[in-house]
């Protein structure tokens, strides 16, 4: 006898959520337009979809979004059954090809964008049904009325569902977040609109390109369009490297790991290249990418294991595979945006990621190497040591590029500026440096130590830039830039700098 038999009615409170305070909350999951979107095509390919359509319409604070797919659809009961808030058990175990977890998606994806969610649904042999959630209704009057209706004016929306023998129709309307108090000719607003528009492609080519590679599993198109994937590993390269595959378990179920090193630029074109890049830019999409049931959940993150994102790992991009099974142990949260690694995986992940990334650097740091055989200058240090009158002091070179680009600037600046390095190389603190170097020898930082490579590129690309605003070529700024103290322990960063 479980305790649930036990207990009589005496004994406990029914405590319902209180229904406005409640669906209010659930808009405050954290979801962007482009994951809530994602969401909602999940489950669009779990009930068997091979088209999704999505529409966004400009009409001010009257625009609107909706997603149709021609999947398998829902009764009736089915569908009322969707629009619960938690409509089934995450502790439940799900098909392998199941991208749904927590029972949660639709209502928590759309209610985060709008205040007024329509879905209608037609399974095969059966008739349209609607069912309708008005946040506004549902604090008007304090319960969980579920509408069976669409809203007046909004059943043209939904009339596309007609065209096809089965299917489901996700309507947002009232989408306050978004263009809430707009109006229809405000121009800045509708630009916005279709920016948010192409940031939604952007985010659903990457997370599903698995499915939209093979164009007889899915096809989403965005007002009328086919959207095209974009596959982050370059795989069809030649110059790609494919590191060794690993398999890695928790328990039974198996983590499938493949390491890859993309090409340098010079090893494709520049459409590919460019490409490539994906929507964040190379350095940010450096990293892990996770998939679960072959859906994007991860799009470049080292994961929390201590590594940061550097400008000579940028071509290393590691794909990992997970069965639906390993939620829990992953971490995997409700917007299916996030995932941390169990405790068990994270040495072999971080092994695995730092040979990666140093076959990575090891492509900049070839051309590095090529670059500094190449040059024949000698080095150029910011700081001079000078002998006056038998005594040793240090002054700034006034010959470096940078100093001399600084310098550069009309004479009232041009004083202040010598003012500056005059006070910088008059005090510099010889006595102390002299102590703490007897003392403490080897607790002394080198250049730019423990600093990220996008801080040193930073002042690296003022200097290049000085040089080629002196007269040198590229080839010759970046030449001249390995001779030049702390450059020359950077090399894969000077290489980079053709890019």
């Amino acid at each position: 006898m479980t305790l649930a038999t036990k207990l009589t009615e005496e004994e406990y409170d029914i405590a319902e959520p209180h229904a406005p305070a409640m669906i209010e909350s659930l808009r405050a999951f954290g979801y962007n337009i482009q994951t809530a979107i994602a969401d909602l095509i999940d489950n669009s390919i779990s009930a068997g979809a091979k088209n999704v359509w999505l529409t966004f319409f400009w009409d001010g604070s009257e625009s609107y979004v909706s997603i149709r797919d021609d999947g398998k659809g829902m009764t009736e009961t089915e569908l009322i059954n969707a629009m619960r808030p938690g409509s089934r058990n995450p502790l439940e175990e799900r098909e392998p090809d199941d991208l749904g977890r927590f029972g949660l998606g639709l209502k928590t994806a759309s209610f985060s964008q709008c205040r007024r969610l329509t879905v209608r649904s037609r399974a095969v042999g059966d008739k349209p049904v609607t069912r309708r959630w008005d946040l506004d209704y549902v604090n008007q009057t304090g319960e969980w009325r579920l509408l069976r209706s669409a809203a007046p004016g909004s059943e043209a929306r939904l009339a596309e569902l007609d065209e096809i023998t089965s299917g489901t129709v996700v309507l947002w309307e009232c989408m306050d977040r978004l263009v809430g108090g707009t109006k229809t000719d405000d121009q800045k607003a509708q630009n916005r609109f279709l920016e948010i528009m192409e940031d939604v492609e952007k985010h659903l080519v990457m997370v599903f390109h698995r499915f939209l590679e093979r164009r007889n599993q899915l096809q989403i198109w965005i007002n009328g369009l086919p959207i095209e994937p974009w596959e982050p590993f370059l795989t069809k390269e030649k110059a790609t490297q494919f590191l060794p595959e690993e398999n890695l378990y928790i328990g039974s179920e198996r983590v499938v790991v493949q390491p890859y090193v993309l090409p340098h630029h010079s090893k494709v074109d520049q459409q590919t290249y460019e490409k490539a890049a994906g929507p964040n830019g190379w350095n940010a999409q450096q990293g892990f990418y996770i998939y679960r049931n072959e859906r994007m959940l991860v799009a470049g993150d080292w994961l929390g294991l201590g590594l940061q994102r550097d400008e000579h790992c940028k071509l290393a991009r590691i794909q990992v595979d997970l069965p639906n099974s390993m939620d829990s142990d992953w971490s995997i949260d409700v917007k299916k945006s996030r995932a941390r690694p169990p405790s068990s995986l994270r040495a072999d992940l971080k092994r695995i990621a730092r040979l990666t990334r140093g076959k990575a650097a090891d492509i900049y740091r070839h051309r590095g190497k090529i670059i500094a055989r190449q040059s024949s200058e000698s080095y150029v240090f910011p700081w001079q040591k000078k002998v006056k009158h038998g005594k040793v002091f240090y002054s700034i070179n006034q010959e470096h590029p940078l100093v001399k680009e600084a310098l550069n600037v009309p004479k009232e600046h041009r004083q202040v500026i010598r003012a500056l390095l005059r006070l910088i190389q008059e005090t510099v603190p010889v006595q102390q440096i002299w102590l703490d170097s007897a003392e403490h020898l080897d607790q002394h930082s080198q250049p730019f130590e423990g600093v990220l490579s996008k801080e040193v590129k930073e002042v690296m690309i003022q200097v290049y830039n000085a040089l080629i605003k002196s007269g040198l070529s590229p080839l010759e700024a970046r030449r001249r830039l390995i001779t030049m103290e702390p450059f020359q322990h950077f090399e894969e960063l000077v290489a980079s700098l053709d890019e």
